[in-house]
């Protein structure tokens, strides 16, 4: 599959949206992808067990076959690089650590602070790093499901969550985290993250992201779009809810219009910054088929409080 390198996954716009709208609305054999389904058991069923299959997915995927760093986020999100010093970033749904490295590579100035629902995810990340980055002191980790539980305390606490200035140092180690408080963050990214929350608990998850991010701090966020490649080589027996796909290994996928996303984050507090879809068209040469990937680039701010 060929395209113009690294670049043309930035901020392409190979072609519009709507073409790609029109080629699943015409074809019969997609249909399955624009109604509803009507499910006796709907994604809920799925809901209680969201780690576990992220958990195995790690356990099985140790070798580091899937992890590809993703530079180019540099490029879409260039406030990561060019940040002031002291920069506290979180990274929600860190997986093997393919955002969190180019961050690290980019920026002296970020502490970066890394979750992800599954603890082998935890130790592929710092795996990777550590082979990457020879001395790392910039960097922590922790374990949590944003979807279901708060962030803890030592990151935003009540105060910082609710008052504008914050008067808190972060610290140096991961053993002193659950101490103190490190006054909430600059930045979150949610990088093909939320597509993987049960559809009904996205608005919990993004309040949550709402709560520790600092006035006039940003969200920055990159997921799958509605029509892209991969939500079209599902079969109708994986669709568990609109637009809401269970992969063979039970993970979820969901796959987002803007107005959606738009929706999800304007009712949790946030404002509008940019949100647009990225449209990149590869070329299978083996098999002489174009292939149409569609992404969601938005960047949301917590407002400044007055």
């Amino acid at each position: 599959m060929e395209k113009g390198g690294e670049a043309g996954e930035y901020h392409s716009k190979d072609f519009e949206w709507e073409f790609v709208k029109n080629l699943v609305e015409n074809d019969p054999s997609l249909s399955h992808h624009l109604q509803e389904p009507h499910l006796v058991d709907s994604s809920s069923s799925f809901s209680s067990s969201v780690s576990k299959p992220w958990q195995d997915f790690h356990s099985r995927h140790s070798s580091g076959k899937f992890f590809k760093e993703r530079r180019y986020l540099l490029k879409e999100f260039p406030e990561l690089v060019l940040c002031g010093e002291n920069t506290k970033l979180l990274e929600v749904g860190c997986g093997n650590g393919s955002t969190v490295l180019p961050v690290l590579r980019g920026s002296k100035n970020i502490t970066v602070y890394a979750c992800d629902c599954s603890s082998e995810a935890l130790v592929r990340t710092k795996e990777n790093i550590n082979r990457a980055i020879a001395t790392v002191d910039n960097f922590h980790s922790f374990t949590c499901d944003f979807s279901t539980s708060a962030f803890p305390n030592w990151l935003a606490c009540h105060h910082c969550r609710h008052n504008k200035h914050c008067h808190h140092s972060g610290e140096s180690d991961d053993t002193s985290l659950n101490e103190h408080c490190i006054g909430g963050v600059d930045f979150v990214t949610l990088i093909f993250t939320l597509s993987a929350v049960p559809k009904e608990r996205m608005p919990r998850a993004i309040k949550e992201c709402f709560a520790v991010l600092k006035p006039g701090g940003l969200l920055l966020f990159r997921d799958y779009g509605l029509y892209d490649m991969t939500m079209l080589r599902f079969e109708p027996e994986k669709c568990i809810g609109f637009r809401e796909y269970v992969r063979s290994d039970g993970t979820l996928s969901y796959f987002f219009c803007l107005d959606t996303v738009k929706r999800l984050f304007t009712d949790a507090g946030f404002i509008e910054v940019e949100l647009e879809n990225c449209c990149v068209k590869a070329v299978n040469r083996r098999k002489n088929k174009n292939m149409y990937r569609i992404w969601v680039h938005g960047k949301f701010q917590k407002p400044f409080l007055k």
